[in-house]
């Protein structure tokens, strides 16, 4: 008899507590492969699919497309066990083991036919297999999506609280999570239900019918956005502000607001900047791209003159831990760089930056850049950067403070590179200039140190040969 199996949303990583569902990849009654790829979602990082560990049919789905999920929260269930035997039309044998709703856990000798163990934080499983998408056709109604029955009223045993957010919202209004009765799946408390119960004073009593709603038409329901609890905490005089366009602050938007205010709040940065003329770089650049083989891009180039700048103010590639109060100093240079998309900004990270040359660098960026454009970066490759390089040159402006892409401890901000007058060799010219800015955590190293690293910048823009020493 096949056991159903829950399969719950992974944990994503790097904090990140939910996801949307953007589209399901499987049917209720399909048959799945083990790593088979069921449900895209998109974080506050990627578009990311999550594979079933488990090898089975899909006996329910929780959630439609467009809402979100806490991490933790079911998102199918799945019928496995013994090879199922189909009758004449198609069923399930034994139909009624399908319907069952009960979570069962993979036993250790559960084998890897059913359950491959191998969901990884966020975006996969080792060694997927090929897809396999084969439809059972249900004998009986017993094979549609499961009745959820109402969640049960709690009386001692764990809170059935996932999202730290939801914690923290309940205690910010001094609300005990054990009285709250939760509509999300199995009795889950969303923040709908805290910001519902911090309301409650403020609005007549509900009929008892309408609160003790089923579970199950709460399972597809979207969880409340970050926006809806700002609206719902706003002091009562922000209600007659003018009536305007909402823009939730969730996904990527959310996610940049979110580390850019942490970043102000916790790092004491600074900012200094310096003119540089780039004609020699350019002309450097000409140089490579006419002999042949992969164009290098001033990118690359740029992303190459940091790392050797970082090799000699390693302080800069560094970040503070501040329970030890100690600044822990990178071996590593995972060098993120700031790319603008449809879905907004986000910064993929090129790995061992500092062991790349030019045209690995260029190729690196060059793949990772494309694939922030169709949105199929991994939180992998989105996460564990020690220094950002941001080139907002390319939307035509000349300078910047750029805000450091917390936790690391500096930024290299880059400007267009624009003809100007410029004094060379003593006489007026028309150059090559660019403007770079470096903003740093001051807590990290002095002004010497940072307007060292950026004169080095300076240095290889301007002179390019000084770049062979580090070669």
């Amino acid at each position: 008899m096949p056991k159903v199996l829950e399969f719950k949303l992974p944990d994503l990583g790097e904090g990140l507590t939910e996801a949307e569902i953007v589209r399901w990849l499987v049917e209720v009654g399909e048959v799945v492969a083990v790593d088979q790829p069921v449900v895209e979602v998109e974080t506050a990082k990627a578009m990311v699919e999550v594979p079933c560990p488990y090898g089975g049919v899909v006996t329910a789905r929780f959630g439609e497309e467009g809402s979100e999920l806490p991490v933790g929260a079911p998102l199918l269930t799945v019928a496995v066990g013994p090879p199922l035997e189909r009758s004449r039309t198609g069923g399930v044998e034994d139909a009624e083991s399908s319907e069952s709703t009960e979570s069962t856990e993979p036993s250790e000798g559960a084998e890897s036919s059913e359950y491959s163990g191998n969901v990884l934080v966020g975006y996969g499983t080792a060694a997927a297999t090929a897809r396999r998408r084969s439809r059972v056709r249900p004998a009986a109604p017993a094979a549609a999506a499961p009745k959820a029955a109402p969640a049960p009223v709690r009386a001692t045993g764990p809170v059935p609280v996932i999202s730290p957010l939801v914690r923290r919202l309940a205690r910010e209004h001094g609300l005990d999570l054990r009285e709250l009765q939760g509509t999300g799946p199995e009795g889950l408390i969303l923040r709908a239900d805290v910001v519902s119960a911090v309301q409650a004073p403020a609005r007549p009593a509900e009929p008892a019918a309408a609160i003790a709603e089923p579970a199950a038409a709460h399972a597809s329901r979207p969880a409340v956005s970050a926006s809806a609890d700002a609206r719902a905490f706003r002091p009562a005089a922000a209600s007659t502000a003018p009536a305007g366009e909402r823009v939730p602050l969730k996904g990527i938007r959310g996610a940049v607001a979110d580390k850019l205010s942490r970043s102000r709040t916790e790092i004491p940065d600074a900012t200094c900047w310096v003119d540089a003329d780039a004609t020699e770089l350019m002309a450097a650049r000409a140089a490579m791209n006419s002999a042949g083989g992969p164009k290098v891009s001033v990118l690359a180039l740029l992303a190459r003159i940091c790392t050797a700048a970082l090799a000699r103010h390693p302080e800069l590639n560094s970040t503070v831990d501040l329970a030890a109060r100690e600044i822990v100093r990178l071996p590593e240079v995972h060098l993120g760089f700031a790319a603008q998309t449809e879905r907004g900004l986000v910064v993929p990270v090129v790995r061992d930056a500092h062991r790349r040359n030019v045209d690995s660098l260029g190729a690196e960026l060059a793949r990772l850049t494309e694939a922030a454009r169709t949105g199929s970066l991994t939180p992998a490759e989105l996460t564990g950067g020690t220094f950002t390089l941001n080139n907002y040159g390319v939307f035509g402006v000349d300078g910047s403070t750029p805000i450091i892409n917390h936790p690391e401890a500096a930024m290299l901000g880059v400007g267009r590179i624009i003809a100007k007058p410029w004094v060379h060799e003593g006489e007026l010219a028309v150059r090559q200039v660019v403007q770079l800015s470096l903003t740093f955590d001051h807590r990290v190293c002095d002004g010497g140190t940072a307007g060292g690293f950026l004169r080095h910048v300076a240095d290889c823009v301007e002179q390019p040969a000084v770049l062979l020493r580090t070669l």
